[in-house]
């Protein structure tokens, strides 16, 4: 298998990854923190939320390891683009970290929280509350923004070097286009409950192109093309 073969699997693999970690722990994660007692629920979930943690943690690997790997192929078409995509993909990776730490310190507030009596109690909950707050906002805005910005690079960089079929990339940035809108309404304090059909559009064109890369891997022509674009 040819080194241009090995990266379109890994970059498959790493795609699909994302996928399943970021939808398996966001949603492992706001099962616990939507119940009426959220404390209460961690505490007696604390090894969920753990795990969750980690599914998120390994989701923020693989949106970086999708960019080096691409990186070295994306510079032939565009350097300072290949760039910036690295660079976005480091601030999303930072922004999941970022998010994570939430969970843990309401693992070991929900510790604590049973043997503090009414008063403390209710400032238990209410730091909880500003915790939930913080991480709704990093998780359920400034992430899919950044996300979407990196994203966007992608497509352009794939249309433009025709590594995968065109669609593929146009279905992508109707995508992007969809999760932004989404991110902006929210970020300016529109709600939208069903906000996450948005994003659905998103999903199957991740695991589409993940599954694309793996089985069919990128155009050789377009491979042999970007090898003789000058930097």
């Amino acid at each position: 298998m040819g080194s241009n073969r090995k990266t379109a699997v890994a970059v498959g693999v790493l795609f699909l990854l994302a996928m399943v970690t970021s939808l398996l722990g966001g949603l492992w994660l706001e099962s616990i923190f939507e119940a009426p007692e959220a404390l209460e629920t961690i505490s007696t979930n604390s090894t969920q939320v753990i795990s969750a943690v980690l599914l998120e943690l390994v989701n923020g690997i693989a949106v970086v390891g999708i960019a080096v790997l691409m990186y070295p192929i994306f510079k032939k078409q565009h350097e300072a683009l290949a760039l910036g995509y690295v660079a976005f993909r480091i601030i999303e990776a930072v922004i999941i970290i970022a998010a994570v730490i939430s969970p843990l310190v309401l693992v070991s507030l929900s510790q604590e929280y049973p043997a503090a009596g009414s008063a403390t109690g209710a400032e238990f909950q209410m730091t909880a509350d500003a915790i939930l707050a913080a991480r709704t906002m990093l998780v359920g805005q400034i992430l899919g923004i950044f996300f979407s910005l990196a994203a966007l690079i992608f497509y352009y960089l794939l249309y433009c070097s025709a590594l995968l079929p065109r669609f593929i990339a146009v279905w992508g940035f109707i995508s992007v286009a969809l999760v932004l809108i989404w991110n902006l309404l929210e970020l300016s304090g529109i709600s939208i409950p069903a906000g996450m059909i948005f994003a659905v559009s998103m999903i199957l064109n991740e695991v589409f192109l993940g599954f694309w890369l793996i089985v069919r891997g990128f155009n050789q022509s377009a491979i042999a093309n970007l090898s003789v674009v000058p930097n």
